[in-house]
């Protein structure tokens, strides 16, 4: 990529913001929800739709430009990525034969990540897939201390290292975005 583009914002009210507070889906409008689990639900839910913003209105050869170079990091990626690792969590929760793997070897997920339509629907059909099934697999202990994981880890901490490998990937798709088209905000 040669040209930089402008910086900008949808945003008017708060232009540091990606969207006004009337048009953003993460803002519910009503109070914080009660409780550990419902908080931890809500914030994974707000990453997720961070994510999915991050990649509204690109075509598939921005969704799979590497914008950053040597990277092989794209948006297109995140999306393949996040769903392989929702996949790979509930391996470790659930008590049948881990699933293989969706995009192949390591770093397919990233490498594999062309510019073609067809791919960037199936990327967000999988991650849809596998988060629904890593939420379900989840919902089973509501008890947040149960020692879930094949290594002993708790409820909660599964749901705390998949928030924050969101909030790390929302970052990564900052960036990403702000060079594809120059779109930037929180």
């Amino acid at each position: 990529m040669t040209e930089v583009p402008e910086r900008w914002s949808r945003a008017r009210v708060f232009p540091d913001m990606w969207v006004d507070p009337d048009e953003d889906p993460r803002d519910s409008d009503g109070v914080a929800p009660d409780g550990e689990l419902a908080t931890l639900r809500e914030y994974l839910r707000d990453y997720r739709l961070t994510l999915l913003l991050k990649c509204e209105g690109l075509d598939a050869e921005q969704m799979a430009r590497r914008s950053v170079p040597p990277s092989t990091m794209s948006l297109l990626g995140l999306v393949r990525h996040l769903a392989e690792v929702e996949r790979d969590w509930r391996g470790w929760i659930v008590s049948e034969v881990p699933a293989p793997r969706l995009y192949g070897a390591r770093d397919g997920d990233f490498g594999g990540a062309a510019p073609r339509q067809e791919l960037v629907e199936s990327a967000f059909a999988d991650l849809a897939r596998e988060q629904a099934a890593t939420d379900a697999a989840l919902s089973a202990h509501p008890d947040l201390g149960a020692r879930v994981c094949r290594d002993g880890d708790s409820a909660r901490g599964l749901w705390v290292h998949r928030i924050e490998e969101y909030a790390r990937h929302c970052g990564h798709a900052d960036l990403l975005r702000e060079c594809i088209d120059g779109r930037v905000g929180q």
